[in-house]
């Protein structure tokens, strides 16, 4: 498996998580499109020097997208990144690389965001 290829050992469960973040590690949940459940959804950094260090010869995640209950007991499909290091991204459905989302992740915090509304068979 190539490094900017790292499996996550709980992709796919839709179980609770738990992330471990701090310094300049944080986490990412982004909220998916119910079509889309299944797929993989890929992070890759936009510039070289993100992370101070972190994340360099590891490789970044890709996660299935999956359904998760909310406290309120609503289904929620989401895609969750665990211990990404601080900086940006851009998002997309493997293995196509079309980007559908950037975002900023923030070292010590948990970051939400939004997949886009569908524009085609991958978003």
């Amino acid at each position: 498996m190539s490094t900017n290829q790292r499996e996550n050992p709980h992709a796919g469960k839709g179980s609770s998580v738990l992330l471990d973040i701090g310094g300049d590690v944080g986490a990412l949940v982004v909220e998916m499109p119910a079509v889309l459940e299944g797929q993989e959804i890929e992070l890759r950094g936009m510039h070289h020097d993100v992370g101070h260090g972190h994340g360099h010869g590891r490789g970044l995640p890709h996660v299935a997208v999956v359904p998760r209950p909310a406290p309120d007991g609503q289904i929620i499909h989401s895609a969750v990144f665990f211990e990404i290091p601080q900086g940006s991204y851009e998002l997309y459905v493997r293995p196509s690389g079309q980007v559908q989302l950037t975002v900023e992740v923030t070292g010590g915090a948990v970051t939400h965001a939004k997949w886009p509304v569908l524009s085609g068979p991958e978003g």
